[in-house]
Order: structure tokens, then sequence, then C-alpha cells
């Protein structure tokens, strides 16, 4: 018996041995393969390369308009109040279109297991969701439609800020800054000067921030002192000091002590500011209507 056990124990290895000289990558590498493939199938696809900004993070093809209406509306009843509006983050929420689960999804298939299983959110507030799969892939196609790229152009700026009414620019145009400025003299042609309308709408709501080619009028100081003038361009001033650039070119400082000297101070964009608890959203977009039409 143990003579036969012998003989087929022998056998057997001079099967494996020919199966081996057969084909010896195969056995080599068979656990190989599989480890490779299981590797394969856990890991996130690679994220697009490239050198700029667009290639690096190319756009997809748009989802169909209905597919991304109602992720948007899904988007918004449920997760813009933490990740932000145009899902740019928000107090409580992560940037998602820049997120590597959602720059690797195509339709969903990355997003669903965060949204329904909770993975990837330990430590945070995020809750569950009872999303169906094409509820995830509607919200899919509403997170693909941001533009992505390294100048962060994802918040999908408009063609045209122009969409105002420019008759009732015109009017508040009149009442709230006609004292100063007019349409007919310092302001004529100014829509075919400065002919983009955001660079526009910025240059008349805040005109001291300046910009290339713009002089900007500086802040003047008065400090009086022992009866004394002292007038220049300010420079900075808080409640212990002011510091102040003479027309000689010498800078000075001077101590304050409450209203001890007096300081007047003369900020030629002031009635600028003063406007900027007075308008609103629909205001902004009316005058600047009203100003693009001013060639």
């Amino acid at each position: 018996m143990k003579s036969t056990v012998v003989k087929l124990g022998l056998a057997t290895a001079s099967a494996v041995f020919i199966a081996l000289s057969v084909n010896p990558a195969g056995a080599q590498n068979a656990g190989k393969n599989k480890a490779d493939a299981k590797a394969k199938a856990a890991a996130p696809a690679p994220l697009p390369t490239g050198g700029g900004g667009g290639a690096a993070y190319p756009q997809r093809p748009p989802a169909p308009a209905d597919v991304r209406a109602r992720g948007e509306a899904l988007y918004k009843a449920e997760c813009g109040f933490c990740h932000g509006d145009d899902a740019r983050g928000g107090d409580m929420g992560a940037n998602l279109i820049r997120s590597q689960i959602v720059l690797n999804d195509d339709e969903g298939e990355r997003i669903a297991p965060v949204l329904t299983r909770g993975e990837g959110v330990e430590g945070t507030m995020m809750p569950k969701f009872s999303f169906n799969q094409n509820q995830i892939a509607d919200l899919a196609g509403f997170l693909h439609s941001f533009r992505v790229n390294g100048y962060d152009g994802s918040r999908n700026r408009p063609e045209t800020i122009v969409v105002g009414n420019a008759q009732a620019g015109q009017a508040f145009f009149g009442q709230r800054c006609g004292s100063c400025h007019s349409a007919t003299g310092d302001l004529k042609g100014i829509g075919t000067r400065i002919t983009d309308a955001r660079t526009l709408q910025q240059r008349w709501i805040n005109p001291s921030a300046g910009g290339r080619g713009v002089t900007t009028r500086p802040t003047t100081v008065t400090v009086t002192m022992n009866g004394q003038k002292i007038e220049g361009n300010l420079l900075r001033i808080d409640d212990f000091t002011v510091t102040l650039t003479q027309a000689d070119g010498r800078q000075r400082t001077i101590r304050r002590d409450g209203d001890n000297p007096k300081v007047e101070l003369k900020d030629p964009y002031a009635p600028h500011k003063e406007l900027y608890t007075v308008y609103t959203d629909t205001n902004i977009h009316d005058v600047t209507a009203y100003l693009v039409t001013l060639k």
C-alpha cells in the first residue's frame, strides 16, 4: 500500500512538472494577474492630465437638459444648504466641483456610495440619502455641468451681465448720481471707452479700486495742531497715529489722543461708498444697463 501511495505521489508531481514546463509563465503569473485585476477594479480612475487649466480638466459632454434640470432641483433641495448653490462649498460642506470623487465619476457610479452608504464622510454631519439610481444619475448630470479648470471657472459665468432695465437705471442715476456725474459730461461715451460690461460695472461701483490704465485720486488729510495745519495724502490712520505724505514727498506720522489733534479726511469716493448700503442688486443691474448705452 505504501509503495502505491509513493507511486501516485510521484505521478502527480510529474504531471505538475509537465504542466509547468508547458506554460511556466501562466503558472507564475496566475496569482499576480488575479491580484492586479482586483486592485484595478477597486482603484479610482486616474484624473485627466494636461499642462493648462482647460486641458487638465476637459469639459464633459453635457447631460440632456431634462436630466440637468432634475439634478439641479434635487441638489438645491437636498445638498445646496451645505455645499453651496453652485456646489463650490459652503460653511458646512466641501467643494464638490473639485472633489476627486466627482471628477472621477461618469454617471453617478462613484457618487452613489457616498450618498447611499455614507462612505468617506466619517466625522462629518453629512447624512445618508435614500436616492434611487435615476436620481443619482440626475444629480451627477447636474454636477458635471459645471466647468472645472485651473483658473476656477466653475461658476459658469453668464455670457453677459447686462440684464437690467436701462430706463430704470437712468432714473436711479438721475436721483443718486446726477449731482456729481453727467451722461453728457464726464460719462459721455463711457460705454465706448469701457467695452467690457463687467469692468464698467466694477468701475462705477468701486472707482477707488482703480485698474489697468486707471488713475485714482487719493484721500487727503488735514491735521490741525497748535493752530498749524499739516496737509497731505493719507497713507494710514488708526486710533493712535495718522501718517501722511506731504507735497514735497516727505512722510510724517503724528500721534493721536482722542480728538487731539483735529484730523479731517476728504475721500473723493465717499459718495460711492455711501451707496453701498443703498442700492440693491436690481439697481446695480439697471445702472449698468443704462451706462452701456452711453456711446
